[in-house]
């Protein structure tokens, strides 16, 4: 039986031991930190269970699949339900519930912009079929090689993907009051770019959001994970959790041993899902780099964050469980992240409210809060009071919205940023998403997922195939399994 070593318990990580162990491989995931879900971990503190990362449940079909692929479905492990409305969007001068019905999200375009209801059904069908293509078959492919396209329905598709067109020229063609343009761009902005730079093919993003809809799993989304770790279990799969993989030793051209701050453990292949830069930097030695430092420093990052985990003393009426404060100038935030890297004077930010949905992740009576504001990975990290001044600006504006000041109810306050993302999983340059979808980091323009020196290492994760996001890394932890037993084939 061959031993398969998988570096990291996120959600690639799982995934791929998920696939080797169901091939019949003995596999052993290790672990950083304390447990399962990488950057869908938890807090919990004073009765609030705070989701650490991930907070959209998109694309539940990808989730479906991943559990049908043995013979399970998600209701086996957790309780799904969809939102309604599936998020609130606060402009200057309005306020829009995005409602979970296609229909009457119709209807809300018609009320901003006569005609835009039809536009909106045209938009969605093209949308649609961009999905189709774009997350059952294109991510599905390990881009080893450009032949890989070499079917011809296949080629077709792509070739009607909009892959040279940009998402905000794209979304332009059908839609002119500036709500909606917005509102039509959110999506792609966590892909590494602004809508100028992010291909039109991801406005099936756009379809995933508006008609696939936005979900939750009761207990939060720490609920993923969890679920993915007791079916590998129950597979034979051993995770060894607070062990950190300090070198991955090589003899020729082959992994042999990898060694922790308190074993070795040998072995006939690897997958890292931890970090890829850190992977290659710093547990391989310096021969066997194949990316530059030229390379990784020209690498466009998707954004990293700062995260506020805020516990309140009472509820506040009125909340959704989704809101996105887009009421500043969005054009100068986004060219803080991805032109002119640096911390944004007056943010746009995210604010999820899950106990909304769900009691138990707070306290009889209490509010659970989780704030998200985007800025640029790579920059300094700023001061508590500069972290406090953000979260100050952000209780004036959810004040303005509920009437109700959230100060003086803080019941637990704790923040994360850029030098945590460094911290607890080695993010390249503290990024919190990975590498940015523009046209040239897409497909085979990313970084490979097989080892070009080092024949039996591969790597799963944001940084590699097909991208960042809880469905791609999912995917992703697939198609490295793919590589591990075409390997031994």
């Amino acid at each position: 039986m061959k031993k398969c070593l998988v570096i990291g318990a996120g959600f690639s990580g799982v995934s791929a031991a998920c696939y080797l162990a169901k091939e019949g491989y003995d596999v052993t995931v290790i672990e950083k930190n304390e447990g399962v879900g990488g950057r869908a971990s938890v807090i919990e503190e004073k009765g609030f269970v705070f989701d650490m990362g991930p907070s959209w449940y998109w694309m539940p079909d990808v989730l479906e699949q991943f559990f049908s692929d043995f013979g399970k479905q998600t209701s086996d492990y957790y309780e799904l339900v969809r939102l309604n409305p599936s998020y609130r969007v606060v402009f200057r001068n309005s306020v829009i519930d995005v409602p979970a019905e296609f229909e009457s999200l119709k209807e809300v375009f018609e009320k901003l912009e006569k005609g835009s209801g039809k536009k909106l059904e045209d938009f969605m069908s093209e949308a649609r079929y961009k999905y189709e293509v774009g997350m059952k078959k294109l991510v599905y492919l390990p881009c080893e090689s450009w032949w890989e396209f070499a079917d011809w329905q296949l080629l077709k598709g792509v070739l009607k993907l909009d892959v040279f067109i940009s998402m905000r020229r794209h979304v332009r063609k059908y839609f002119r009051h500036p709500d909606l343009i917005r509102l039509m761009e959110f999506p792609v902005i966590f892909l590494g770019g602004h809508a100028g730079q992010i291909p039109a093919l991801y406005s099936l993003m756009n379809y995933a959001d508006s008609v696939l809809g936005s979900w939750y799993p009761m207990g939060g989304m720490s609920m993923i994970p969890k679920a993915m770790f007791k079916l590998a279990k129950s597979m034979g799969v051993e995770f060894i959790f607070n062990q950190e993989v300090k070198e991955i030793r090589i003899r020729n051209n082959v992994c042999s041993e990898v060694v922790t701050d308190s074993g070795v453990f040998p072995c006939d292949a690897v997958i890292s899902s931890a970090d890829y830069y850190h992977t290659e930097r710093n547990l391989l030695d310096k021969s066997y780099w194949h990316h530059s430092d030229a390379y990784w420093s020209g690498r466009v990052l998707a954004p990293s964050c700062l995260l506020f985990y805020v516990g309140l003393n009472r509820k506040i009426p009125g909340l959704t469980h989704h809101t996105l404060f887009f009421d500043e100038d969005f054009d100068a935030h986004v060219n803080k992240i991805y032109n002119n890297p640096s911390w944004p004077e007056k943010p746009l930010f995210y604010l999820s409210a899950p106990s909304v949905t769900d009691p138990s992740v707070a306290p009889t009576g209490k509010e659970n809060l989780f704030f998200l504001i985007p800025v640029a990975s790579g920059l300094d990290e700023i001061s508590d009071y500069q972290k406090q001044d953000y979260f100050l600006f952000m209780c004036k504006k959810l004040n303005k919205i509920t009437q109700i000041n959230i100060e003086p109810h803080v019941e637990y306050l704790r923040t994360f940023s850029i030098s945590d993302f460094k911290a607890r999983y080695h993010a390249f340059k503290g990024n919190a998403y990975g590498l940015a979808n523009t046209l040239f980091q897409t497909a085979h323009l990313k970084p490979g997922m097989r080892h070009k020196k080092i024949k039996n290492l591969f790597f799963a994760g944001q940084l590699t195939i097909p991208g960042p996001g809880v469905p791609p890394a999912i995917i992703s932890g697939k198609l490295a399994a793919r590589q591990v037993i075409k390997l031994f084939s």
